[in-house]
């Protein structure tokens, strides 16, 4: 046989494999139930990755703060411990302190506010983003949360008087400014560790937002929540920069899109969301207060002075976002 032919029928007879393309795992941690809508949008944003890198990308997500409080997070990211996790905006204060712009009472009285905001494109996200990248845990999208109501056990709350003398559970610096400035204490605990706080009587209110009475349940444990709608809540999706800057062009633009597509979806359903879990609260023993513009009124002459505490806390960066958000 010539020496061609033997060549031919030995590649004829060669299985010819190919190494299979590593799988690239992203673990993210979440403080809030996987059925509570920040954990439903993680759902989508792991079905789109998953299925448009082909399977190359795995996605865990690991809810109730299994890995991480809510506080741990921004570290556990910006030190790569975990690629990616899920926080609170207020979770920078102490390196950012102008990421609680979002916070301050009633400076975005509008839903259309927020929205405008929290746009991609806005100048006031464009610059928290860009401060937090600062830190090593880069912001892949945001996650509307809603409206910061108030609970209380025993009496409802409705003027600001009515918190005088209570401890408060707050969950950021400046809606802890708000509970001062009425004469109340303020008392910073954990999203996770709330339902016990309140159970155990260790205080006596707290603000959080409505999807979160839905789906931890502090019905069971309250007795009334108040719509003073003073804040809009705000969490951020973190990934390791340097974990970021490693991957190729085209996984980093697959991560990009689902983001966006994942945060655009939550943004434009959250007060159909809330809407949903206030109907669900109205069935439970909790009661439901709401207030009208008189009362209302009274709440933001008593927070005004959050305002100045804010600029001063955040300096020249927290003039500026003030600036921006009094032009929306």
């Amino acid at each position: 046989m010539r020496p061609s032919k033997l060549i031919a029928l030995l590649f004829s007879t060669m299985v010819v494999t190919f190494p299979a393309a590593a799988v690239t795992e992203l673990k993210i941690s979440l403080q809030l139930p996987i059925t509570h809508p920040l954990g439903q949008n993680l759902i989508h944003f792991k079905d789109k990755v998953e299925k448009e890198s082909q399977g190359n990308f795995k996605v865990k997500i690991y809810p109730s703060a299994q890995l991480y409080k809510d506080k741990d997070v921004p570290a556990a990211v910006s030190s790569g411990a975990i690629n990616m996790g899920v926080a609170s905006l207020t979770r920078f204060a102490g390196t950012i302190p102008a990421v609680d712009l979002f916070f301050v009472p009633f400076m975005f009285p509008t839903y259309d506010s927020v929205v405008k905001a929290t746009a991609p494109n806005s100048k006031i996200r464009q610059k928290l983003d860009a401060e937090m990248t600062k830190t090593g845990a880069r912001p892949l999208w945001w996650q509307a949360y809603g409206s910061t109501v108030i609970l209380s056990k025993g009496k409802p709350i409705k003027h600001p008087q009515d918190m005088t003398g209570k401890k408060v559970r707050v969950f950021g610096k400046i809606v802890g400014e708000l509970v001062t400035a009425v004469n109340g204490s303020p008392t910073m605990i954990s999203g996770s560790e709330q339902f016990m706080a309140y159970q155990r009587g260790t205080v006596d209110a707290g603000m959080t937002g409505l999807t979160a009475i839905a789906s931890r349940k502090l019905y069971d444990v309250m007795d009334y929540v108040t719509l003073t709608n003073h804040a809009d809540i705000e969490f951020v999706v973190l990934i390791n920069d340097k974990f970021w800057l490693s991957l190729t062009p085209k996984q980093q633009q697959i991560l990009t899109v689902a983001a966006h597509q994942v945060e655009k979806e939550l943004r434009g359903n959250i007060v159909e969301k809330e809407h949903a879990a206030l109907d669900k609260i109205k069935k439970t023993s909790m009661q439901v207060i709401t207030l009208n513009d008189a009362e209302i009124r009274q709440w933001k002459a008593a927070s005004s002075p959050v305002v100045e505490t804010y600029i001063t806390s955040a300096g020249e960066l927290g003039n500026e976002l003030v600036k921006l958000a009094n032009a929306l």
